[in-house]
């Protein structure tokens, strides 16, 4: 097994060790694990300068020297990059070999997480509408490899809106741009029926042209590594979809 989305002390929100993953990693049979801390930019957000490169790879060089058996692979979360241009330019010139783009906030409601927005009565459709908005902007800037977690506000909303010609024009600007999907197990950890997304938005990104994806956990701590990637292999396998990891930036085949 792969697991494309695994989060460590480096993200703000995660105290969890690289070593405490691999560890899991042995015991679990995940062969791969990609290290992908958040990055996220705006001083509004709690993420704020905390992903320090220097300390990322420190992290990394060290968690090597106990990975016999389970391969490595380096990467980051970047929120909105299309927002933080030049940051993310500085973080495309660190090797490392992924790099997911994800909508985390959303100018309309500065500063507000989703379950901030749920919280504030924020309607599921006044949400979405400014989400979807924001995915698009992100994939129409690209340079990243995955858009991560596609409908993640139903993580905590509990239900999916969308209008279908512009989810088809989010795929077709993705794959135009050489962007794939992941698929996230974490929704089925926070009480959803479905992963991130359902088969029925893979089946309309293969539609548009979508051929590939990565499994990834989204886990923040060592005992979700790996969690769900069985459910998502098959969903992908459903769909038509190939699995797919990452080195160097350049995609490969799983």
């Amino acid at each position: 097994m792969t697991d494309m989305h695994v989060h460590t002390l480096r993200s703000e929100d995660s105290d969890e060790t690289m070593e405490a993953y691999i560890g899991k990693a042995k015991e679990n049979g995940v062969g791969t694990i990609c290290f992908t801390d958040h990055v996220d930019v705006d001083p509004r957000f709690g993420g704020y300068r905390f992903f320090e490169p220097g300390k990322y790879w420190a992290d990394y060089e060290c968690a090597k020297n106990h990975a016999e058996g389970v391969t490595l692979l380096s990467g980051v979360e970047f929120g909105e990059p299309d927002l933080f241009t030049t940051e993310f330019d500085e973080i495309c010139r660190q090797p490392f070999d992924f790099i997911i783009g994800s909508v985390h906030y959303m100018p309309q409601y500065p500063g507000m997480f989703f379950s901030e927005l749920v919280a504030s009565g924020v309607p599921a459709e006044d949400c979405y509408e400014a989400y979807w908005g924001a995915v698009l902007n992100c994939v129409r800037f690209g340079k990243f490899d995955c858009l991560g977690h596609l409908d993640i506000p139903k993580r905590y909303y509990g239900s999916l809106v969308y209008d279908e010609k512009l989810i088809r024009e989010i795929f077709r600007v993705a794959v135009g741009n050489g962007i794939v999907l992941e698929v996230n197990t974490s929704s089925l950890r926070r009480g959803c029926d479905t992963m991130m997304p359902d088969a029925g938005l893979l089946e309309i990104y293969r539609s548009e042209g979508g051929k590939y994806a990565v499994v990834g956990s989204d886990a923040h701590r060592a005992d979700d590594l790996g969690a769900g990637a069985a459910e998502a292999k098959a969903l992908l396998a459903g769909c038509g979809i190939k699995e797919v990891t990452f080195v160097n930036r350049k995609m490969s085949v799983y």
